[in-house]
């Protein structure tokens, strides 16, 4: 027979339910539905939070905190705006701006979700028939570079958004908005490979070039690799005209793909940030990755200035 439980236990069994509830409590906005985080399955079904899903959460909210003042922004002068939300997956990051601005303070505003996987796309549409989103939400299944020709997607969008959005889809997901003409792009890059698969593929023992130690260990060639295909990131956005603010999404010991780039349109096209971008490039020894990294009709155009 099962031992019986001490009148001892008890007490120590609800404190720490009432602590879970605390920090449950804790983590979700005043202005958001614990409905909806139960179907997004963020809040299990007795409207607790276990260790991945309030990761996932504390990321989603906390990119929601830095999307705010532009959703803001736009809604003052386009009430209309459209946002691109790239590698969706499920549509968390869609489904809390929608529950916590659109709705609320946005009515006309469009948030549009890219995920190739039919599954996730078709269950999303249900859940945003479910909570009364449709008018505010669309779903496509597509990949980030489908995206980019379709014509289901309006030719102008004011938002560009990619969290985690692996290796290129994240560059493909700024290519989208810089095509678009979106005057912001907000990504949050993750696992990076093709900067460092090319570091790999291309380095010497001992080149003359110190610089070359900093990719000579394998386990360096990644960290730089992912340092570098960030720092080309800000630069090609630079010289489209972007203003560019780079910061952690959450701190280290929620997730270490963590960065989180804003960039905002201000101005025409920069030529010293061209300049350094193929310097860049030209000096670390990845001269075939200036067409992934900036536009070069762009530079045509200046040129012809």
């Amino acid at each position: 027979m099962p031992k019986a439980i001490s009148s001892a236990a008890k007490p120590a069994r609800s404190r720490k339910a009432s602590q879970a509830d605390a920090q449950t409590i804790a983590q979700i906005a005043p202005d958001q539905s614990p409905a909806l985080l139960k179907a997004l399955h963020i809040l299990t079904r007795d409207g607790r939070l276990n260790q991945d899903s309030r990761r996932k959460l504390k990321q989603v909210n906390h990119l929601y905190q830095f999307i705010e003042p532009a959703l803001k922004a736009l809604t003052e002068k386009k009430p209309n705006w459209t946002l691109v939300d790239h590698g969706a997956g499920k549509s968390y990051l869609g489904f809390i701006l929608t529950d916590r601005f659109v709705s609320r303070h946005a009515p006309q505003a469009q948030v549009i979700s890219i995920e190739r996987r039919e599954d996730l796309v078709e269950s999303a549409r249900a859940l945003a028939r479910d909570c009364g989103f449709e008018a505010q939400m669309t779903f496509l299944a597509q990949d980030t570079q489908d995206a980019l020709e379709s014509t289901e997607i309006p030719e102008q969008i004011d938002i560009t958004t990619a969290l985690h959005a692996c290796d290129t889809a994240t560059d493909d997901a700024i290519r989208f908005g810089l095509k678009r003409q979106s005057e912001y792009i907000v990504v949050v890059p993750c696992c990076q490979a093709e900067v460092a698969s090319l570091l790999r593929a291309s380095k010497t023992p001992y080149s003359q070039d110190p610089i070359s130690e900093l990719w000579r260990r394998p386990i360096h060639t990644r960290e730089f690799g992912s340092h570098l295909t960030n720092t080309l990131r800000c630069l090609q956005l630079e010289a489209h005209g972007y203003q560019v603010t780079v910061t952690e999404l959450v701190g280290w010991e929620h997730s270490l793909k963590n960065e989180l780039i804003l960039a905002q349109r201000k101005g025409s096209p920069q030529r010293q940030a061209i300049d350094r971008l193929e310097s860049l490039l030209d000096r670390i020894g990845l001269p075939a990755l200036k067409e992934r990294f900036f536009a070069p009709e762009l530079k045509e155009s200046l040129t012809n200035a």
